[in-house]
């Protein structure tokens, strides 16, 4: 296919940016979102509406509005120095690995604080009753029981997650959508470019569904 030979590379270089705006954008997500769940599990009032006010912020705020915040109003907002840092390396890839990464954590959150309801209340109980404290308790039985619980809606939120990394080519992120749009106005074959991009972006999308659904093939709770 010529379009392949000749746009082949730069193709591959945007789905490797893709690949790894999703990365990190996927991992900031995920740790931010597990301590969000840990801080709302609190009985400190503060704390659980300090989270409850963040994650309906990010979740009622479309994620194109968050990365231009970041990138054209907290970025102005910092110091000349670190401005001209972010702008020497790459400022425009980190601040919209924050923007989507801050934005699916509250979706992460609350996937796993739903984990966490689904388990009984007499596992918490019997857990303190063996001597465990709290915390000890949350993190050896409860934890544990809500990740497995929330690898499917996890999985579902990862492939978002993918399909959303698109939006950074507003910023000149060059990523898949930024290669792909690239490639149809410089060869002028609109529909084989198009396609290779839908290609792409379907390939990505199974390979998570698949390890999704094999990881939670593996690690299901039994009985449920």
């Amino acid at each position: 296919m010529p379009l392949i030979n000749d746009y082949g590379a730069f193709l591959l270089s945007g789905l490797a940016v893709t690949l790894a705006l999703a990365a990190v954008s996927g991992v900031l997500a995920f740790c931010l979102g597990l301590g969000l769940v840990l801080l709302r599990m609190t009985r400190i009032r503060i704390l659980q509406g300090l989270v409850a006010a963040f994650v309906e912020f990010q979740r009622n705020v479309p994620p194109l509005v968050h990365i231009f915040l970041w990138y054209f109003g907290v970025s102005s907002a910092l110091p000349q120095a670190l401005q001209d840092l972010a702008n020497a390396n790459h400022g425009e890839f980190w601040f919209a690995c924050l923007a989507i990464g801050l934005y699916y954590a509250a979706y992460v959150a609350e996937h796993i604080r739903s984990g966490m309801r689904s388990i009984s209340g007499g596992q918490m109980e019997a857990a303190r009753a063996l001597g465990l404290s709290h915390a000890g308790a949350m993190r050896r039985v409860m934890l544990p029981q809500a990740l497995r619980a929330s690898i499917p809606p996890l999985t579902s939120e990862a492939v978002m997650l993918v399909k959303t990394t698109g939006l950074a080519m507003v910023l000149g992120v060059m990523e898949l959508t930024y290669a792909v749009k690239d490639v149809a106005s410089k060869s002028f074959r609109t529909f084989e470019s198009y396609g290779i991009g839908t290609a792409l972006y379907v390939a990505v999308a199974l390979v998570l569904l698949y390890t999704g659904s094999r990881l939670g093939r593996r690690l299901r709770i039994k009985g449920r």
